[in-house]
């Protein structure tokens, strides 16, 4: 059997204090509900392909920079670098492409409320696809009570065509659910690598940066209209949005546990419609906001979180992983 090595570990500083972990977890939020306006001022100048290359880029470049700084151990292993590479996959390529596409015909604010269906997905795919989680009833019901505030956002009502969207809708779903199945994957294949949070957000990073620089020739070498506007943005949604959020947002999973971490979902939605309505004159509709609350009750119900006098049983877990929340 393949085991784990690392190289020691650089010295550690202790584990941050509970009120630093509570702004982390705050501003991972804020930053993930931003980076929905920073994708759309992107796409007004660069391809869909392009965005999704440059904060991926941008955000390796600032993980490797500060675990160069902080001299922090990587893992030897080839079996969790393959792991990692799927991470990168899954994690990062594949939704971001998706994200950045879909956004050339939805608004930032609808799709951050999108966003917010990940811990939903995270629960399907543990509980159907890799089999590390067993739900309850109640929990199942959950799901089904957040399936029903997508169709909610979506309004069928109001008529199905397959415009552009409609599909944007469906490829958001897509990316969320991208995201559930990297969120049950860590748990199943990589629950303990022995790398700290900084480390480990930079391996999968790393690795979803080494396959856009292999599809560079294929996706980004295109026109494009760079203005100071668009500049920021890529640079924001990079460094901050896919770098810096990711380690908060692991940080905050090993201090509280991956259930309660994972109620940064609740701010993202906000801040992405409240931006979008502010900067870009965006509207929503009704059924926006009320489908959104009908998911966040499922994630509730899907996370045990509304019986009274217990404390969530994933309270208490630690995971090499981000919370079922996520950007972005």
């Amino acid at each position: 059997m393949t085991t784990t090595r690392t190289m020691p570990m650089a010295r550690e500083s202790g584990p941050p204090s509970a009120r630093w972990i509570t702004v982390q977890f705050v501003l991972a939020g804020i930053v993930w509900g931003a980076s929905f306006l920073f994708m759309k001022v992107a796409l007004t100048g660069i391809s869909p392909a392009q965005v999704a290359w440059t904060r991926i880029l941008l955000g390796a470049l600032t993980l490797g920079a500060l675990v160069l700084l902080r001299r922090e151990a990587l893992s030897r292993s080839l079996r969790v670098w393959g792991h990692l590479t799927v991470l990168g996959l899954t994690f990062c390529v594949v939704p971001f492409l998706l994200f950045s596409w879909a956004q050339q015909h939805v608004s930032s604010g609808v799709a951050s409320i999108f966003n917010a269906t990940t811990p939903i997905m995270t629960a399907i795919m543990a509980w159907l696809v890799f089999r590390v989680e067993k739900l309850k009833l109640l929990q199942v019901l959950g799901i089904g009570v957040g399936i029903l505030g997508v169709i909610v956002i979506i309004a069928p009502w109001q008529g199905i065509s397959l415009d552009g969207s409609l599909v944007a809708e469906l490829a958001i779903l897509g990316a969320t659910a991208s995201y559930g199945f990297s969120f049950a994957y860590m748990r199943r294949f990589v629950s303990n690598t022995g790398m700290s949070a900084l480390a480990f957000t930079f391996g999968y990073i790393a690795m979803a940066g080494v396959v856009m620089t292999l599809l560079t020739p294929f996706l980004v070498l295109t026109p494009v209209q760079l203005d100071l506007p668009i500049i920021v943005s890529l640079v924001l949604l990079g460094c901050l949005g896919t770098g810096i959020a990711y380690v908060w947002n692991q940080n905050t999973v090993r201090a509280w546990g991956p259930t309660r971490a994972s109620t940064v979902t609740y701010i993202t939605p906000v801040v992405g419609v409240i931006l979008g309505i502010l900067i870009l004159g965006e509207t929503i509709s009704w059924n926006e906001p009320l489908g959104a609350l009908v998911v966040f009750l499922g994630i509730l119900l899907a996370q045990d979180r509304l019986r009274v006098g217990r404390r969530g049983h994933a309270e208490g877990a630690t995971a090499a992983a981000p919370a079922p929340s996520i950007s972005r």
